[in-house]
């Protein structure tokens, strides 16, 4: 928290920097920046400020250093470990401003973007020139591309296309101490010196601020085949997921979903959708490509692997209107879950072939500590999002047997060659986890890179560690 007797004058010297109409200390504006998509938690910073360019970050970084004042980046605020929560008060520093789309490069397959640019609004762009950044977060449509990198997000599409770090060729990022840096090339290939770039991507804020992303582009594929296929088992779901892969078939997206997941979800947008009593959990499987002949082979060779399972009649996205609907479905589950129950969720990821060991450990934990859960997630890349509702757990319960319940499931994960986060981060919640992922040798030398790079420690503070 800023001393009383030197806020008045670093609101100042912050309105000097940004213009007064940047710069909010009002209890409305603290609040709503107190806060992201993370359960239920609210850290009220003393001031707000929302500057324009890399310049002016500079400048508000310098002080802030000069001051010892906390700073939290923060981009749309739909973050689900904390990483964006001013924990310690202090500045946070709004990227809504950097909402530009610089430069479109066709001839090279590259795009130059601001860090505010919504992640939706920077895909249609570059597919209306016939280019396509594939990383599709479920909160594209509100997302920024700045908090993506910050979190190296995935998407459904990282099965085929990969996540975020894959696209990135070079960032500019203003440092703790004030310095304006770009950390590679313009460049498909870059081996000078270290990879600052990939270093930055998924610190979560902790080592820079992110101003500007130069993306590497791909060509857009136009034709796409969606079905939602039903398993009366959940875990043969799951095994389902590599037999589809081994069969040389390689869909843009494989989606797991359970009944209350896929149910939850439905009921929340008013899409009607069957799922009888029997059937335990989907698989909403995408291939896509240019031609529409390979790509409905590519789904008969699909139906014919999951037909060996025991399984219902798959639904098949027949026009754009019912693959929306499909996909929005999928998409909305986080916050149909959030809306139905207070919950925790975890966002484990393991060796695709170890996903049915862990959705079942999942379950068997679930009985042993009694809470419920509701699993989705890109089953394509192992990662499952684990969502833990509070319903009938007493509050003693929730708040002392839980926390031994997540590192049961977290050790479970580690043990099948896994790890506790795949595209959410550590953030603030899972800090007190990473010791099971990470050996102390590990968590030292990140913490001496953290101080190379902010020797006051000011930037994103007790986030990760």
């Amino acid at each position: 928290m800023i001393q009383e007797e030197i806020l008045v004058n670093i609101v100042d010297e912050l309105k000097t920097i940004v213009g007064e109409n940047y710069v909010f200390v009002d209890d409305e504006t603290r609040y709503d920046y107190s806060h992201d998509e993370t359960e239920d938690l609210s850290f009220i910073p003393d001031i707000v400020v929302k500057p324009a360019d890399a310049e002016e970050i500079s400048a508000i970084l310098k002080l802030c250093n000069k001051h010892k004042i906390p700073v939290t980046p923060r981009g749309a605020g739909t973050g689900l470990s904390g990483g964006a929560l001013p924990v310690n008060k202090g500045v946070v520093v709004s990227m809504e401003r950097f909402n530009k789309i610089l430069a479109i490069d066709e001839r090279n397959f590259q795009a130059t973007i601001e860090a505010g640019v919504i992640t939706q609004v920077f895909q249609e762009a570059v597919i209306a020139k016939g280019l396509y950044y594939p990383p599709d977060p479920s909160s594209r449509g509100s997302s920024f591309i700045g908090g993506n990198l910050a979190e190296s997000s995935g998407g459904p599409k990282a099965v085929k296309y990969g996540v975020t770090k894959d696209y990135v060729l070079n960032l500019e990022v203003v440092l703790p101490t004030g310095e304006i840096i770009w950390t590679g090339a313009n460049v498909l290939k870059n081996a000078t010196g270290y990879n600052l770039t990939q270093l930055m991507i998924g610190s979560e804020g902790t080592l820079g601020i992110i101003t500007k992303i130069v993306f590497r582009l791909i060509p857009y594929p136009g034709k796409d085949v969606v079905m939602l296929v039903p398993f009366k088992s959940a875990e043969q779901a799951c095994e389902a997921v590599n037999a589809v892969l081994l069969s040389g078939v390689r869909p843009s997206a494989l989606e797991f979903m359970e009944k209350e997941a896929i149910e939850w979800s439905a009921r929340a947008l008013g899409i009607t959708i069957n799922v009888p009593d029997y059937i335990e959990a989907h698989l909403l499987i995408e291939v896509d490509g240019n031609d529409m002949d390979a790509l409905l082979k590519d789904a008969e060779k699909i139906y014919e692997v999951v037909g060996r399972f025991d399984i219902d009649e798959p639904l098949l996205g027949e026009t754009s209107q019912q693959k929306e609907e499909l996909w929005k479905i999928r998409r909305n589950i986080g916050h149909a879950v959030k809306s139905n129950s207070i919950y925790k969720e975890e966002d484990t990821v393991v060796p695709r072939a170890e996903l049915p060991k862990l959705l079942k450990g999942v379950k068997e934990i679930g009985k042993k500590y009694k809470f419920k859960s509701v699993c989705y997630g890109h089953a394509g890349d192992g990662n499952l999002h684990i969502n833990i509702v509070k319903g009938d757990m007493t509050e003693e319960e929730w708040n002392t047997k839980l926390p031994e319940g997540i590192k049961e499931l977290f050790r479970l994960t580690v043990e099948l060659g896994g790890t506790i986060s795949g595209e959410h981060g550590i953030g603030f919640v899972q800090r007190p986890y990473i010791d099971i992922a990470l050996t102390g040798k590990h968590i030292s030398l990140m913490k001496e890179i953290k101080k190379v790079f902010d020797p006051n420690n000011i930037l994103n503070t007790d986030k990760i560690f």
